[in-house]
């Protein structure tokens, strides 16, 4: 199941071409953006990592660690640096960028057994953290531990949507594990992958257009059709190729916004 995009050189692994940055920008313009309202409003400090931040917590500066998600290590003590690890923390950065607070919706219980804040985390336009890394495949659902579980249905629904479209930490086969990340089973699905195939410029051609327009239905069972150039073209799985996009809407299917 090792996905790798058709213009990547050989040595180039999944999470090395992965455009943080068109992440960002389809997240921002196309998230789903929840009523924060009811939130508790704080002071952002930094970003730690992909599923850790650090806040500004009744007169302290503290570790907020996001509830039901694990994103790969970047630097731990013994796994070091994991694959998706530094594309996680920077998703989280870029989407974070000119944030001054984010809302916390805390669940039954405020800390772990190491003292950490845990809570869902949203931007103060509303957007999801915990939803666009599991969306975007840059994390998984984990450390599942009652009384903390309001929102693991909606997260598991995430997930699985990225696990069917085999993006991010689920382009490699092997590489998540109940337990978290092998990093030995990602570097050798790298190693043993097949070369990078490379579109014939010959292609299938109608009326002499290239039939590369990609038909997705997506998990609320849209039918959407994705142009090449477009932000995530390149990780969209297609059911259906076309050569116009007359012929996709004649089949049901709609352009992508973006």
């Amino acid at each position: 199941m090792l996905l790798l995009a058709g213009c990547a050189s050989e040595t180039t692994s999944p999470a090395e071409s992965l455009n943080v940055q068109s992440l960002v920008a389809t997240t921002e313009t196309s998230a789903t953006k929840h009523d924060v309202s009811k939130f508790e409003k704080y002071k952002l400090q930094e970003v730690i990592d992909g599923d850790t931040i650090r806040i500004q917590y009744e007169g302290a500066s503290e570790k907020v660690r996001f509830l039901l998600v694990d994103t790969p290590e970047t630097k731990h003590e013994t796994l070091g640096e994991q694959p998706f690890g530094p594309e996680a923390k920077q998703f989280m950065k870029e989407l974070l960028k000119g944030e001054d607070y984010v809302y916390i919706e805390f669940d039954v219980s405020y800390r772990d057994k190491y003292k950490r804040l845990l809570g869902y985390i949203y931007t103060e336009d509303g957007i999801s953290l915990q939803e666009e890394l599991l969306k975007n495949g840059l994390a998984r659902v984990a450390y599942i531990y009652d009384p903390n579980t309001k929102h693991v249905d909606w997260f598991k629904s995430m997930q699985k949507t990225a696990q069917k479209l085999a993006i991010g930490i689920w382009s490699v086969e092997d590489y998540v594990t109940n337990r978290g990340y092998d990093k030995e089973a990602f570097n050798e699905a790298v190693k043993n992958a097949p070369a990078p195939v490379v579109a014939d410029e010959e292609a299938p051609t109608q009326d002499g257009e290239a039939c590369d327009i990609k038909g997705n239905i997506n998990a609320k069972g849209n039918k959407i059709y994705h142009m090449p150039g477009q932000l995530n073209y390149e990780q969209t799985n297609a059911e259906e190729m076309f050569c116009t996009a007359e012929e996709a809407e004649a089949a049901g299917f709609v352009a992508a916004k973006n």
